[in-house]
Formats: C-alpha cells, sequence, structure tokens
C-alpha cells in the first residue's frame, strides 16, 4: 500500500512542531510496518492509496497556497483516501499534550458521521493505556449543581458548518428556559477573537432572556464548572471533559458529534437527566487515539490500514 504524507499542508511560518511531526512520524511508521511511505514537500498531489494531512478544511474554503492543497488532497482526485490529524479529544487535561503527543485520526472525514474512526471493535486496553498515560480517570456523576455551562464554539469555525453561533446561543437559552430557571452561563470559546471582541453585544442580545450572564474566564474550564449542574454544546469537543469528570451533559448537532451515546439531546431532561455508560464510550474513541510512538513504530497503521478500501 502506498502512502504519502503531505508536509506543506502546514503552513512553514507554522510555530507547532507537532504538526509537522505528525506527518513525518506518520511516513516513518507506514515504513516500519512494511508499506511505502513518502514524506513528500511539493505542492502537487501523487497517486496513493491514502494521503495523509494534518487539519481539515472549512466548507467556504480559503486561498492560502497551504489550504489549496489541503482542498485538492481532500478532493480524493489521486488519493483514494485521505487520513487526517486532530485534536485530542483528552486536550483539556494537558494542553501541552507532552510528552505522549496523543492525537485522534479519522479516514475521509472528520466528523462521526462523514469519517471512519477506526473504532467499531473497541479494544478496552486502549482506554487503559491512555488513562495510565494522561491520568484521566473516569469520575463519578455529579448530582448536584446550580447553573447551566453553555460551552460556545469557534463563529464561522468548520464544526459549527452554516450554524450561525448568535442565533444558536439565542435558541437554545430560549429552549432551556422552556424548562428551567437554572442560571445560564456562557463559555466564549478562549481562542475565538471575533466572539471575544464582540462580547458585550451577544450578551446584549440575550438580555430579554432571564439570568443569562457570561462568564470573562478565558482559563481553564475548571473555574467555570464549579457549582455547574448541566454542560452544553453543539458538537466540538469541549464537552469531553466535563462528561468526563462527570457533569449532566447535552449535545445540540448528535450528528456530528462524538459525545452521541453519552449525552442528551432533550432539554426537557434537564431536571431530570439519566446517566449513560461513559465507560464503553471512553474504550469506543480511544480507539482512534494514537500517540507519536506508536506513530513511528507501526503501531497505528497497523490498525488503521484494516480500514482502508482499496
Amino acid at each position: 500500500m502506498k502512502v504519502v504524507s503531505y508536509y506543506n499542508v502546514v503552513p512553514t511560518k507554522n510555530k507547532s512542531q507537532e504538526k509537522f511531526n505528525i506527518l513525518t512520524k506518520f511516513v516513518q511508521g507506514v515504513n516500519a510496518a512494511g508499506d511505502t511511505g513518502i514524506l513528500h514537500k511539493g505542492n502537487n498531489v501523487l497517486d496513493a492509496d491514502v494521503g495523509v494531512i494534518q487539519g481539515w478544511q472549512h466548507e467556504r474554503g480559503k486561498s492560502a497556497p497551504h489550504l489549496q492543497l489541503r482542498q485538492s488532497i481532500i478532493d480524493r482526485t489521486k488519493n483514494k483516501h485521505v487520513c487526517t490529524a486532530d485534536a485530542n479529544l483528552f486536550l483539556y487535561a494537558n494542553k501541552s499534550n507532552t510528552p505522549h503527543h496523543y492525537l485522534r485520526y479519522s479516514l475521509d472525514g472528520v466528523f462521526r458521521n462523514t469519517g471512519e474512526y477506526f473504532d467499531n471493535n473497541p479494544d478496552p486496553k486502549r482506554w487503559q493505556q491512555i488513562s495510565r498515560d494522561t491520568g484521566i480517570k473516569l469520575e463519578d456523576m455529579k448530582n448536584s449543581g446550580e447553573h447551566i455551562l453553555i460551552c460556545a464554539q469557534r463563529h464561522q469555525g468548520w464544526s459549527m458548518g452554516k450554524t450561525n453561533l448568535d442565533t444558536w446561543l439565542q435558541s437554545t437559552c430560549l429552549e432551556i428556559r422552556e424548562h428551567t430557571d437554572r442560571p445560564i452561563i456562557i463559555r466564549l470559546h478562549p481562542k475565538d477573537n471575533q466572539t471575544n471582541r464582540r462580547a458585550l453585544e451577544i450578551i446584549n442580545n440575550l438580555r430579554h432572556i432571564p439570568k443569562v450572564m457570561l462568564t470573562r474566564n478565558r482559563d481553564s474550564i475548571d473555574r467555570d464548572l464549579i457549582n455547574c449542574w448541566a454542560v452544553i454544546n453543539h458538537n466540538s469537543s469541549s464537552i469531553v471533559g466535563p462528561i468526563i469528570q462527570g457533569y449532566h451533559s447535552f449535545i445540540t448537532d448528535p450528528t456530528k458529534s462524538q459525545c452521541a451515546e453519552v449525552a442528551h439531546t432533550d432539554f426537557s431532561q434537564l431536571e431530570s437527566p439519566k446517566e449513560f455508560n461513559r465507560q464503553s464510550w471512553l474504550e469506543r474513541i480511544s480507539m482512534f487515539h494514537w500517540k507519536f510512538s506508536e506513530l513511528e513504530n507501526g503501531t497505528a497503521w497497523r490498525h488503521m490500514r484494516n480500514y482502508v478500501r482499496q
């Protein structure tokens, strides 16, 4: 099997060495497993069974050369499949992602309904390993607390698709109010400068809804989780940590979310949430998380290649 890793999908000015290491170590692992791995530093697309990239492409597209290359690979005109690396769902516990550099990998898409995540036959030993490496433990459910925390995503980010963040916040708060009068705290995405600049405007647009406030905390989510009853999110990884920590969870896009089997989708259950089998969920999502040493020695590729249809 021929696998081409495209070095130039990461802009040269990018300061994250981790992103470049993904592409080089993936090729090392492919060769270690006995297949043909090529690290390609050109801006053209080569014929291959699998093209490897870091990140994904926004549906609106952009004109930067590295994004044009990324789009050409995703279009799969010469590569039968595309494998991508994205952020670690367990990153909440260790923002630096060191020393192991666990990342999540998928084939041909970055949402649960569009990509192959190599997770249809979970091995409990993988979660046990990740738990040891990261120090993350599944915590008991918390059945006390006062407020509801909304974890907003990036405005116009690719995971939001065509959903407008301001509209989503308003409709979500209104629906919450149909079922509970608990205080609502909104946490804007800490790295979304666009929404953070508009913080006052955002909260003013919600002033007609009682007991809605905006947290100014831009650090760890832990401070916003103090005395929290439930966490609400659209479809991103920001709710993964709270779920593992035992907070009741609600999502509004179960089709794309990796947390669909452990989160509510009906706000009428806000005051009487149920418990889910979070252990089996953790074992499933562990199947698409691999660390750099496993990338290098071919362990990750030996697992992934079983899902590549030639």
